[in-house]
């Protein structure tokens, strides 16, 4: 679940995205989010052994800080992980748009996004067994098709050392930094195992290994594919590529020349997005439902089917918020408005681990520090109008928070 959450819209399209920003710097920004990445895996994974619920750092923040800062996480989370998969989805549909050779207007690929995400909708709907069945099919996919790019690449330009030498010359620290921060959201899928908390055996033992293990994975994953990429076309070039129908690795497919490299990426792209959707969808659920146990939403939305033990109403209501933020049509300010808002919530998920007591503590009280220190530096290097945006988005949460308790505690 954790490499199916993570292997997706990140190395597909972000990668691009942030060597738009970054340029060369970009393989900078990835080693510098990995790190940042790590700190908040760790967090996440004794948080998760320690308080095994379904909701991640929702409940974490109720638990250890209080409703306050436990809604501002469960709020950021809905909003971050919308925007991601909502990315995915218009990823999906433009890898679907560019190997067929198709018109990619706003209208096309907005309305193939949706008809993508009520097909997933649906799969989620049936519950945590049916759905892994689905992504060990995805992901098995998707790292072939991956290797395959990497391998073509190798054969066709040799080592890519010029990517690493670049890196180092000519680069902006700001656009580094702002590049780390997008890149960052590329690596936070290993948060959906956490959040799937109450439905994993053995979540003190499992949790932490598959978080780690995946980390592992992503990041040596996310350097050879961008090396591959910057050695094929350059960090301008490529960045140009999330232009129109946004399908970078399509592109660097097609100027490597390889016989069948093309359908395979592409293949491997669609199914990639897919498995991504896939797991926000679970992940942002399963918040949901645990925010609907709390009454910070509408109650009907904690209800689970007895038949699938899937909280249906949530799935379906997380579905409609995605498809909202479909209808933007624009990949980079989806992926923006996520990096921001899910660096937030990691935020929140390294103070609650800082909080934890000593006989539940994993880790050294330094990882928290530096994940918490490192979440909140990289948020404010992201375009101002993004941040700003944000920031009044947490307080109208907030203001919405305290109306609801007051309701409550007149109920009572």
């Amino acid at each position: 679940m954790g490499l199916g959450s993570i292997i997706g819209t990140g190395i597909f399209v972000s990668i691009a995205i942030g060597a738009q920003i970054a340029g060369n710097g970009i393989i900078i920004a990835i080693m510098i989010a990995a790190l940042l990445a790590i700190f908040n895996g760790l967090s996440s994974a004794q948080l998760a052994a320690a308080h095994p619920v379904s909701g991640g750092t929702y409940e974490y923040g109720y638990r250890f800080l209080g409703s306050y800062f436990g809604f501002t996480a469960g709020w950021m989370f809905m909003t971050a992980k919308s925007a991601s998969a909502a990315t995915a989805v218009l990823g999906c549909a433009g890898y679907l748009f560019y190997s067929f050779n198709l018109d990619g207007s706003y209208a096309a690929i907005t309305a193939t996004g949706l008809a993508i995400l009520l097909l997933m909708t649906l799969l989620v709907s049936g519950g945590i067994s049916r759905s892994n069945l689905a992504n060990k099919f995805i992901v098995t996919i998707t790292l072939l098709g991956l290797l395959a790019l990497v391998l073509a690449g190798f054969f066709v330009n040799g080592v890519p050392t010029q990517p690493l030498t670049d890196a180092f010359t000519d680069i902006s620290a700001s656009s580094i930094l702002y590049g780390a921060a997008l890149m960052f959201v590329a690596y936070t899928g290993y948060g959906r195992i956490a959040t799937l908390g109450e439905e994993v055996a053995e979540p003190r033992k499992t949790i932490p290994k598959a978080i780690i293990l995946a980390m592992v994975i992503i990041v040596l994953l996310y350097l050879l594919v961008s090396l591959t990429a910057l050695q094929v076309m350059g960090a301008e070039a490529f960045g140009k590529t999330v232009a129109g129908e946004a399908a970078p690795l399509m592109v660097v497919a097609e100027v490597l020349s390889v016989p069948v490299i093309g359908p395979i990426i592409s293949i491997a792209a669609i199914t990639a997005m897919l498995g991504v959707l896939l797991n926000l969808m679970l992940g942002l659920s399963r918040v949901l439902l645990g925010m609907a146990r709390r009454k910070d939403v509408p109650g009907i939305l904690s209800r689970i089917n007895p038949q699938s033990k899937s909280p249906v109403a949530s799935v379906l209501v997380t579905g409609g918020i995605i498809a909202a933020l479909v209808l933007s049509g624009d990949v980079v300010f989806t992926w923006s408005f996520s990096a921001f808002t899910v660096l937030i919530y990691y935020s929140i998920t390294n103070l609650s681990a800082l909080m934890l007591p000593e006989n539940l503590r994993l880790y050294p009280r330094i990882i928290p520090v530096m994940g918490l220190f490192g979440c909140l530096f990289l948020a404010f290097w992201i375009d101002p109008i993004i941040w700003i945006a944000g920031l009044v988005l947490i307080g109208v949460g907030l203001i919405w928070h305290t109306i609801a308790l007051r309701l409550q505690a007149g109920q009572e």
